[in-house]
């Protein structure tokens, strides 16, 4: 089945899937698994100290594949960074920023905060901006700043919180109403079913994190993989930081993990995904060879 949404036809993908923006393994052998894969790997900015460390990795992403990829700047509020710890600002990616457009990327993802100078700078170079969010005010205020595109992170997410986050089927259905812009869901979804279900809410494409956490190809050590193979959602732990904020550095992932029974590689996710949600499409009677909601 071929797969054609707004988001598709911006990233020039085979499917609507994008790979989260991780911290530490965000990196090119993960994100060239993703992207060769069909969907669009992601470089994390934030894992390199220097301009020529990002340099190289951007090399090194070109040489694993020659499909789409992005890159994402998450650009942390002032007040995260006046506390110590975090300290990348919007005007501290510009080198990085310039780099990646050079080298011909042509999709960038910011996140966190407000990023509408790496925004411009991007749309200058002919490329798309997408920003994510954890709440629909906020993906309305940077579909108002010229964002091509918004993630909108639902609560049963993990890693990037807000106190007044809703749940990914509040989000999706709110936003679709309120944004004009694709949408990319993001937040607890680990199986075709939450593929299709966010699809269907009104998201252009899906974002998966914690539910990749565990492939072949992530550099993620083997105690986090075996964290994310045998969490038990159910666990008080879960409900702590998933929903109550708390705990907010301990080892736990997403509902998504509960669909992870297994270590795959990138490829057998995606293909299992998307072989998964046509069999259902097709049960539900739809025909053709066609997926399209542009």
């Amino acid at each position: 089945m071929i797969w054609n949404t707004r988001i598709t036809k911006m990233m020039n993908t085979q499917y609507p899937i994008i790979m989260g923006a991780f911290a530490i393994i965000g990196k090119a052998e993960f994100a060239a698994a993703f992207s060769n894969a069909g969907g669009l790997g992601i470089i994390t900015a934030l894992n390199f100290r220097t301009s020529d460390e990002f340099y190289d990795e951007i090399k090194k992403m070109k040489k694993l594949t020659n499909k789409p990829f992005g890159v994402n700047y998450t650009v942390w509020p002032p007040q995260v960074r006046q506390s110590g710890g975090r300290v990348q600002s919007e005007e501290s990616y510009f080198d990085f920023v310039d780099i990646a457009l050079e080298e011909g990327v042509k999709v960038i993802t910011t996140s966190a905060y407000k990023a509408a100078r790496i925004g411009k700078k991007v749309h200058d170079a002919g490329g798309v901006w997408f920003h994510k969010s954890a709440t629909v005010k906020h993906a309305i205020s940077a579909e108002r700043a010229g964002a091509d595109a918004v993630t909108i992170v639902g609560l049963e997410g993990t890693g990037f919180k807000n106190p007044n986050q809703n749940t990914t089927l509040v989000n999706m259905t709110m936003a679709r109403k309120l944004i004009k812009v694709p949408l990319i869901a993001a937040g607890g979804i680990g199986d075709a079913r939450g593929f299709l279900a966010a699809l269907a809410m009104g998201a252009d494409a899906v974002c998966f994190g914690s539910a990749i956490m565990a492939t072949k190809e992530s550099p993620a050590s083997e105690a986090w993989k075996k964290q994310v193979l045998y969490q038990d959602i159910f666990d008080e732990k879960f409900y702590k930081k998933i929903f109550h904020l708390e705990l907010r550095d301990s080892p736990v992932g997403s509902m998504a993990v509960g669909h992870v029974n297994e270590e795959t590689s990138i490829k057998e996710f995606i293909e299992n995904i998307v072989s998964n949600a046509e069999r259902i499409l097709r049960t539900w009677g739809v025909t053709g060879n066609e997926f399209r909601n542009l």
